[in-house]
């Protein structure tokens, strides 16, 4: 039998159609599970926005129908007409009696894993690798769709500030000539006659648009490093907030902009359904601290740690750095600043513009004692830029097409990339594999 979907309604939809005159509905989706209870059969039927019971009497219901549900196996997709009625009994107080079932696709089993709820309550969850395998089914339960939900209401909330703040929205190239940051971590490509490689970062790009004049500009960004990192925070395939922004008078101004959005994605995350379905609690900084690398070193110091000046802050100090400032300041996000100007990209800027100077105008911002940004105010006077790729051991030649920009009028500037992964891992407490939909790590290229 042809099938027409148009009238279809998603299972939160039908809370509306209860107390009508006309109360029958389509709905369409997997089945989730059946139960026979003699004269009573039951399907409860999910699609992306719940679950709904489907009901059958054997002495009202006709025998096409049941028959029908005989077939069935669990993860099966059908679509249910019939008509809605109020049962205060019924999940979601209300269930469907049907007067025409549709077998779509029939499900193989065994199944690789549960997505059912009962499946996740009783903690039988596959092992990550397993999950992720079978991504298409992990991507059922409801938990585990809540994270992508959530996903896509903190991009549109970031998005969302970021327009509201004059950021225009950029696509910069992902296929690039030299390294955006300097280094090796590059994934290099065949380009038909040509070296190139997948973008690190739109650094460089967006860089040129100050010069351009566009003033603010941001991207929702894809980044590929080539690290050979194996921990639950690393991806080879990141994507992030990635912003750059004209007329800056120090980096403190880039710090406001990233506090601002960081505000506007943590209380768009506190008030959903979503954070809900997970039992997360999110908390707001009234202010984010700002702490210098030498106070860092300080306080890490105070607690047996010493690093050598100029040294990286590395993950368990960062780890330390957390519970400290948690401690101190109340809040579980914070700046580091003014770190040294050696251990930073080319483009940074030192502190008083000097080739020389020890520090330099960069930030990260730790949250949870993770690093989920960087950024600060970037060189904009040709010579000191040019000197600085030397002194990072590059050649200028090979950024000849970016430092172009800087020769006729480049207003100071400054700018960040803000991870979209490690914001979620951090909110949730949980490992950044389980924040994407197909992670890509050194192990895993597929699915």
């Amino acid at each position: 039998m042809q099938i027409s979907f148009k009238d279809r309604v998603y299972t939160s939809q039908l809370k509306n159609f209860v107390n009508s005159e006309n109360n029958e509905v389509l709905i369409a989706g997997w089945v989730q599970e059946t139960r026979d209870l003699g004269n009573l059969k039951f399907i409860i039927l999910r699609d992306r926005e719940g679950t709904a019971q489907i009901c059958m009497k054997k002495k009202i219901t006709g025998d096409e129908i049941l028959n029908k549900v005989k077939e069935l196996t669990k993860e099966s997709v059908i679509s249910v007409r019939g008509n809605l009625s109020a049962n205060p009994k019924a999940p979601n107080g209300y269930e469907i009696f049907p007067n025409e079932l549709n077998i779509i696709s029939i499900a193989n089993v065994p199944l690789p894993l549960d997505p059912s709820e009962k499946a996740v309550k009783a903690d039988v969850t596959a092992n990550i690798d397993t999950r992720l395998d079978n991504r298409f089914l992990d991507l059922r339960k409801k938990d585990v769709t809540a994270i992508f939900r959530l996903r896509n209401n903190i991009i549109n909330a970031g998005r969302k500030f970021l327009r509201d703040n004059k950021f225009i929205e950029i696509n910069s190239p992902k296929i690039i000539a030299s390294a955006s940051e300097g280094g090796t971590e590059l994934f290099p490509i065949a380009y038909f006659d040509k070296e190139a490689f997948l973008a690190q970062s739109p650094q460089l790009y967006k860089q040129m648009l100050m010069a351009a004049g566009f003033d603010r500009v941001f991207e929702t960004a894809t980044y590929f490093r080539a690290e050979s990192h194996d921990t639950t925070r690393h991806l080879n395939e990141i994507t992030a907030f990635d912003c750059e922004m004209s007329f800056v008078d120090t980096e403190n101004d880039v710090m406001d902009v990233i506090e601002g959005l960081m505000k506007t994605i943590l209380s768009e995350a506190r008030d959903s359904e979503e954070v809900k379905i997970l039992n997360k609690e999110i908390s707001i900084p009234e202010k984010f601290p700002r702490l210098s690398y030498d106070e860092c070193l300080q306080y890490l110091n105070e607690k047996g740690i010493t690093i050598e000046w100029g040294g990286d802050i590395d993950t368990k100090c960062e780890r330390v750095l957390g519970e400290i400032v948690k401690d101190k300041f109340g809040s579980e996000l914070f700046f580091i600043t003014k770190y040294p100007l050696k251990i930073k990209p080319f483009y940074t800027a030192p502190e008083n513009f000097d080739a020389d100077d020890k520090y330099s105008r960069a930030f990260d911002l730790e949250y949870k004692g993770v690093e989920i940004s960087s950024g600060g105010q970037r060189v904009h006077i040709y010579d000191l830029l040019a000197e600085r790729i030397k002194r990072c051991n590059l050649n200028p030649e090979n950024f000849k097409f970016y430092l172009d920009a800087f020769k006729y009028g480049m207003p100071p500037h400054g700018g960040f990339g803000l991870g979209i992964e490690r914001i979620l891992m951090r909110m949730l407490d949980v490992t950044v594999r389980e924040v994407i939909l197909f992670p890509r790590d050194r192990h895993r290229l597929t699915p």
